[in-house]
């Protein structure tokens, strides 16, 4: 187990200094400066180079890259551009948000996903499993936005059971509530979880499937038990391998995701943030959140690397 760890703790580093590399070197090639944007059309070569200088886009892009990976590791960030504010606290502002949108949305998909994953595996090939493959099979082909837009178009403006977007905060103090801020994110939690429930769905399907037909699981049901007893004490367990590495790399996907749907929602949270710095040619909170989502995901993969091992004993023993 120790050296296993200690390989995958290896390969999260490493990937996370290619990660900073690339984002980096991405949002350098881009055309443009900020300066240009911050002072508009009219401003001259001597006030845009003043500004180049106050914000240092003066200095070589070695230099600046060092700067920002010594100021990460020190916990510090630089400050917006647009904002005047350091990134970190509107980073962590906008995932007050986000955080809790992406968790309901991993509930829900894990909810739905589990459920008619085993309900077709546990009835194969009949009309139950192939109606689940077929809703499944919707759901993946919809798009997220456009699902949105249904959602608001139904219980927002028809139905009139919430609002059809913002949000109102989780204290009083901002206009809302605990209920009222959970009562915002459902539909854009439904929106978000739609593909990722049908595809988790699937594997879970094939991955029960897969397990029912081992010698186990035949010799389990020759000592006496039932189906539905063979299925919670022996299958399920095994089949939970590639679903939990494909519950950890949706839970990424949710978090990196959200940007489309934020907007569509109009919520303050991540995605949000991107799309108006983008705008605004802030390009210091684009990396620093582009930046973030990446190690989400490869922190969410180291994560899963370990519970896979957890649940798999196979790799302890490899390990030691």
């Amino acid at each position: 187990m120790g050296p296993f760890l200690l390989r995958r703790f290896a390969t999260f580093v490493a990937t996370l200094l290619v990660a900073s590399f690339v984002v980096f070197a991405v949002l350098e090639l881009l055309p443009g400066n900020a300066a240009e944007v911050i002072l508009g059309d009219t401003a001259t070569p001597e006030s845009v180079a003043a500004l180049q200088a106050k914000l240092g886009l003066d200095r070589p892009a070695t230099t600046r890259y060092a700067e920002w990976i010594g100021e990460l590791l020190q916990g510090r960030t630089a400050r917006s551009i647009s904002y005047d504010t350091p990134t970190a606290e509107l980073i962590a502002e906008r995932l007050r948000v986000t955080v809790p949108l992406a968790l309901l949305a991993m509930t829900i998909t894990v909810v739905l996903a589990l459920g008619l994953g085993l309900y077709a595996a546990s009835r194969h090939n009949t009309f139950g499993d192939l109606g689940v493959m077929a809703a499944s099979q919707v759901g993946i082909a919809i798009p997220n936005f456009w699902f949105a837009i249904l959602l608001i178009l139904f219980f927002a403006v028809k139905l009139q059971w919430v609002s059809a977007g913002g949000f109102p905060g989780w204290t009083e103090d901002e206009g809302g509530g605990p209920w009222e801020g959970l009562k915002a994110l459902v539909l854009p939690s439904v929106a978000l979880a739609l593909v990722q429930a049908a595809i988790l769905a699937r594997v879970t399907r094939s991955a029960v499937l897969e397990v029912m037909r081992e010698d186990f699981v035949r010799t389990a049901r020759a000592k006496g038990l039932t189906r539905r007893q063979a299925l919670w004490r022996h299958v399920l367990r095994n089949a939970m391998i590639p679903v939990v590495t494909i519950m950890g790399l949706q839970f990424a996907n949710l978090i990196t995701g959200t940007i489309v749907v934020e907007n569509v929602f109009v919520l303050p949270g991540i995605g949000r943030l991107v799309f108006q710095a983008i705008s605004n040619r802030d390009l210091v909170v684009v990396r620093d959140v582009v930046m973030l989502l990446a190690a989400v995901v490869v922190v969410v993969n180291f994560l899963v690397d370990v519970l896979y091992a957890l649940i798999d004993p196979r790799l302890r023993r490899a390990g030691g």
